[in-house]
């Protein structure tokens, strides 16, 4: 699993760190969002205004440790990144990979 991003977490509960692929190197924030539905993200992904991702809160079925489950999109993407935000960074992982956390 690629690491293609750190963050840190403020007092409010938002993240902020960068994000870096092959085509992709920004600023960017995840901040907590209110939620319309049961189904709707927790969080939203931004970087310079722009929204391209979404983050819904998940604990780990073994070990009960709590990340995000992002999903990450943009135009020079050719499908979206499927990544984990646990600690301090961010792994990209193909879908259908095992739970890593």
């Amino acid at each position: 699993m690629a690491q293609i991003g750190t963050f840190t977490r403020d007092d409010n509960g938002a993240f902020a760190g960068t994000i870096k692929t092959l085509t992709l190197n920004v600023k960017a924030t995840i901040k907590p969002c209110d939620r319309d539905n049961d189904k709707a993200p927790d969080y939203r992904v931004t970087a310079n205004g722009v929204e391209f991702g979404a983050g819904w809160s998940r604990t780990a079925r073994e070990t009960g440790a709590e990340y995000l489950s992002l999903k990450l999109d943009d135009p020079s993407f050719t499908a979206p990144v499927y990544a984990l935000y646990g600690s301090c960074s961010v792994k990209a992982y193909r879908v259908g990979s095992p739970d890593i956390f």
